[in-house]
This record gives C-alpha cells, structure tokens and sequence, in this order.
C-alpha cells in the first residue's frame, strides 16, 4: 500500500516528483522478472503435486468461471469478443505477492483456508503464461496469422524441452560444481546468470522475459539448492518489486480517476463481488466450510499484479485503448488498496454471515477432495550441521524416535547423506527462508554444531525470533562465544575448549579414586555456573572447595612379580605385605584375567601383577625389599 500511493503521489500524475517513468518502467521489469523468479524457485514439481487438487480444481474453477462472468458482462456492455476475454484474463488474477504476504504475517499459510488460497495463487501464477501466448491469438494479430500454428508450437515444445533437460540434468551439476567451491559471491552471480539465460533465451523465441524468468526459477526449484538460491534473491526481489509497486502508482492519472469517480468506484465494487463470489464457491467446491470459503473469497478479490504485466501485452496487440487503461489502472489500486482491511475484518464478517439460518450442509461443507495436508514436521528437531557430532545426534533421535531434520552446507554430505534417506538439505541456516523451510516455527528443539562462531550467532537471533519457545543449544569452539549466544537467546552452549577440560579433570579425579557422585557434583556446579570456575572464579571461592575431595598422600600403583622375587610362591598371608609395609593388594592380574579382591590363600607366580594401593614411599620401599630386590 506504501509503495502504490508513493507512486501515485510522486508521479507525473500527481505532485510530479519524479518525471523518469520510464526509468522507473525498467527497473519495475526487473522487479516482476525477479517476482516471477522466486514464485518460479518456490513451486517446484513436488510442491505443486503436493496441493495439486486445490491448484487444479479449486484455480482452474475460480479463473475460467471469472473469465466467464466477466466475458458475459462484458459483451453485453458492446465491447468485442477479443477484448471482452482479455478482460476477463485481467480480472481473473489476483495479487500473490500482497495475498501471500498478509497470510504469512497471521501464520494463517497452513490454516484450511490458506492453503486452498495458496494452491489458487498458485494455479493463477501458471496460468498467466499461456495467457500471454493467448492475447496474440485472441487479438486477431497479423503477426500470428502469418506465423505458422505449427511453428508456434514447436517453439512452446522446445522452450518446454529446455527447461525439462535443464532442470533434470543440466543445473543440478553445475550448480553442484559451484557450491563445492564455498563461493557465496558465485553461488549468487551464478543463480542470477541462469535467471537471466534462460529468460534471454525464452525472449530470443519470442516470449517475454518475464517467462523466461519463471521458466529459470522452476528449473532451480528441482535442484537440491533451490532454498539456498531463494534465500539469496529475496532480498534483491523485494527491493526491485517495490519498484514494480511503485511504478504501477506513478502510471494512474488521477485527474482521470475524479472524472470517472462514481464509475470507478461502482466496477471496483462489482469486481470485489464477483471475485469473491467465485473464490469462495471454488473453495466451497473443494469442501471446504462455509467460513473458511468466505476467507479465501475476500483474499482473492483483488486485482493482481500479473495483470500490470497481462495489460502491457494487451496494448501492445490493440486490446487496451488510453482509457480502458486508466479504468484498468484505476480499478486494480483500489481492489489492492483494500485488501488488507478486507483479509482484516473477513473472520469478522464470516462469522456475522453464519449467524444467519443456514442449513448446517454449507456450514460444514462438502465432502473435501482436497489433498491430505502434506505433511509437516511438528514438535521436532533441527540439526544445523551435519559432522560428527550432527551425526551423532541424528542417529541419537532416530534410535529414539524423535522427528528431525537437518540443515548442511556441505554439498557432498547433502547428496551422500540423502541418498541414504536423511532428511537433510543444502542451505545456509542464518537466513530465514532456510529455517522456515525446516518448519522452525514448529520446532521444539534446535541444536546448531557448526564452527563458524559469527554464523552460529546469526542462526540463533533468527531462530529465536522465528521461534520465541523453542529450545536453542549451541555448540562453540571457545568461551568468549558463550556470553553473546546467551545473549541472543540460546537456552543452552556448550563450549568445546571446557567441555574437553571437564573430560581431562573427571578421569583425572577418578585415578585419585574420587567418588564417581563427588565428580559428577562438580561437573554440574561447573556447567551450571556457565563455566565460571574455569575463568575467572578463584579457586578458594568455589563450593567445590567444601567438598573435601583432596585425599592423603595415597597412590595406585602395579608391581610385577618376577622369577628371582623372594616373595614367588609364596601366599598373600605369607607374605605380611599390609602388616609389614601398610601396601594393600587391591587386585592381581594373572595373564589375561583379573583377579579383584584376592583371597589371602592365594599364591602369587611370576608374572604376575599387582595392583597396590598405599603411599608412595611404602611403595617404593615394597618394590625395592621383596618385589624386584636386584633392580
């Protein structure tokens, strides 16, 4: 809404700000380019299969049916039968950068009703492409009466062919050869030269660029870095589309709008009924309730923006005159200009219109032939990172059961690990489309175990503010990471350098025979406490010091009893070793066997090995009298 009535108000239209319209024209291609890019990258062949009935039955119904009415209404106000279905393409579309932006900031994209409006955005998006290779036909257009049938088609067969081998074979290895090599800046160079190829190419047969650019993003959507692609070109796509938004604004003349008020105001109310009608009674056909089918019908009563893109086609083959423009024009900002009071108070209104004595049939609606919902992880865990500890934890929740999914930058892990059916894909897990696609927002748990301490800051302030409930552990290389990743809103980290430390001290303390709960005590005050005692705490203040874990001057040690050992044959009572030297034999190994608590009646052979326990100097004095008296 910004951008449209900055354009209104900056244009030659209106205070005159800016005179460069058609500056502003080239820049708006690239943002529709770069908009039917991403729509492009974000379909992909599994997605759409996934919704596919909401997309076939529920688009194909809402679009044929608003061609239908709108052909019919048309024809009978004296326009012709080219230009009363070209404006039936016209209004049949409907905003999905607007619609998908307002469903997605209420969490409303996986509601019943979002999805269906989803999968009719969807279908509304493909379908503007045989449109625009439908306006010369409907146009009656020399050009297309001279050109063979035959060779329009083998055009449309071969542009299909590109983008089947590109997608299938081509892309995937080049861009696998391009993510091995670490590159961000020839990842993101590279993704917009494919974009930009391929629409050159689209041209060169004589479609628009615009196709060609949703052609290049379907063929990305098939590869395994098609997220990390669009991850990269959304911020570009959002600055070049407001742009688009803008230049729209700047070409309405609104002198034409206040001469044509009462008629502009009485066709935009026409539109947002008609288009809410048939919306929802696509909806209601696909099963949907009586209150969801309303939501969906005020989503999608405005006109979209692939009409702007439609429009210019329809004037360049005559379809448009000046004023059917500016009516055009006129009509779309304002069903846009309304949408998001309409998406606002349509919960409201749906639930006044069921107040009313309707049979509880519609209420509930049919019987739904919606596909099932795909499915989507929930309450699960996100590995960010895949060596051995990603590993480690991946094979820790599968044995347990828990649903999980992880995120890699490694292209060879990616392909090698999915080939053996982890859920794992390529992408940089600090941008948010990433941890969106691994469903943060339904993620109990997040555990981030890569090395790059800036990145791993980055995942977790953008997890956290996807995800404010979410449980967040991550692992860092140093302790100096620990303090800011608190910050930013971890819940747990475990610093790499202190937990080698706790390992070195704990079996450092159990060889001076400290009882296992005394170090297991201490290493929970240690982690408890953020590592305090390892920093900065001295060692007087610690609660470990009231412990008492220091013992006497003791030690364990082994002797080994040899042939000439006047103590050879002899028994453990004969011997007199605790009476004589306080020494305690705590175990005897005999070849390969350990002997624990060993009775007093044993004899002791040559080669065996004592384990003693007693001080140093008793020891020392043992060995040297009766164990090896010539060492």
């Amino acid at each position: 809404m910004g951008f449209l009535i900055s354009g209104i108000l900056a244009g030659p239209h209106g205070l005159g700000l800016i005179s460069g319209a058609h500056e502003v024209e080239i820049l708006a291609e690239i943002g529709v380019a770069l908009l039917l890019f991403t729509i492009g990258i974000e379909l992909s062949f599994a997605k759409l299969f996934e919704i596919r009935k909401s997309v076939l039955i529920g688009g194909s119904v809402q679009v044929l049916l608003t061609i239908l009415v709108v052909f019919t209404i048309a024809s009978h106000m004296g326009l012709g039968t080219g230009k009363s279905i070209f404006i039936g393409f016209l209004i049949s579309l409907s905003s999905t950068a607007i619609v998908l932006k307002l469903i997605q900031e209420r969490n409303e994209v996986d509601s019943l009703y979002g999805r269906s409006t989803l999968g009719i955005l969807i279908f509304q998006d493909i379908i503007i492409v045989p449109m625009i290779l439908a306006v010369p036909v409907i146009a009656q257009s020399t050009e297309i009466q001279s050109d063979s049938f035959i060779y329009l088609l083998l055009k449309i067969i071969g542009v299909l062919l590109l983008v089947i081998v590109s997608a299938r074979w081509i892309v995937p290895r080049v861009l696998y050869q391009i993510v091995k090599t670490r590159n961000r800046e020839l990842f993101l160079l590279s993704i917009f030269l494919i974009c930009l190829a391929v629409a050159w190419a689209t041209s060169s047969a004589g479609f628009s660029l615009s196709i060609g650019a949703f052609l290049a993003g379907l063929i990305i959507s098939e590869s395994e870095y098609s997220h990390e692609a669009l991850s990269n070109i959304l911020p570009f796509r959002d600055v070049f589309t407001s742009f688009f938004f803008i230049s729209i604004g700047m070409l309405l003349n609104i002198e034409f709008v206040f001469e044509q008020i009462v008629l502009v105001l009485l066709i935009t109310v026409g539109v947002l009924v008609i288009k809410t009608l048939i919306a929802g009674l696509a909806a209601f056909l696909l099963g949907l309730p009586l209150r969801a089918s309303i939501l969906v019908g005020l989503a999608l009563s405005q006109v979209g923006e692939f009409s702007f893109i439609l429009s210019d086609t329809g004037i360049e083959y005559g379809l448009l005159d000046e004023n059917s423009y500016q009516m055009f024009l006129s009509v779309c900002l304002l069903t846009m200009l309304l949408t998001p009071f309409m998406i606002l108070l349509g919960p409201r209104l749906a639930d006044n219109i069921l107040r009313l004595p309707i049979p509880e049939k519609l209420r509930s609606g049919f019987a739904p032939i919606l596909s099932a919902n795909a499915e989507v992880k929930k309450d699960h865990l996100i590995i960010i990172g895949f060596g051995l500890n990603g590993k480690n934890l991946a094979r820790a929740a599968k044995v347990a059961g828990i649903p999980y999914v992880i995120i890699e930058m490694n292209p060879d892990t990616v392909r090698s690990e999915r080939s053996k059916g982890e859920p794992i894909f390529y992408g940089d897990a600090s941008r948010e489309t990433i941890l969106k696609h691994a469903n943060i927002q339904g993620a109990r748990v997040l555990v981030s175990v890569i090395n790059d301490a800036i990145v791993n800051r980055r995942i977790i302030a953008q997890a956290r503010k996807l995800n404010p409930d979410a449980y967040l552990i991550s692992r860092t290389r140093f302790v100096n990471e620990v303090k800011p990743l608190y910050s930013l809103g971890a819940n747990e980290v475990i610093p790499e350098e202190f937990e080698t430390s706790i390992e070195i001290f704990s079996l450092v303390l159990e060889k001076y025979l400290i009882p296992r709960d005394n170090i297991e005590s201490l290493v929970a005050e240690v982690r408890s406490d953020g590592y305090r005692l390892f920093r900065n705490v001295p060692v007087e203040n610690s609660k470990t010091q009231e412990s008492k874990l220091q013992l006497a001057d003791i030690k364990i040690s082994t002797l080994s009893i040899h042939d000439d050992s006047p103590i050879e044959g002899k028994s453990l009572a004969e011997t007199m070793l605790r009476r004589k030297y306080g020494v305690l034999v705590l175990a005897i190994r005999r070849n390969s066997e350990i002997i624990s608590n060993p009775d007093s009646h044993m004899e002791l052979c040559t080669g065996d090995e004592l384990y003693v326990l007693g001080k140093p100097d008793d020891i020392a004095n043992l060995d040297r009298s009766i164990i090896n008296p010539t060492k």
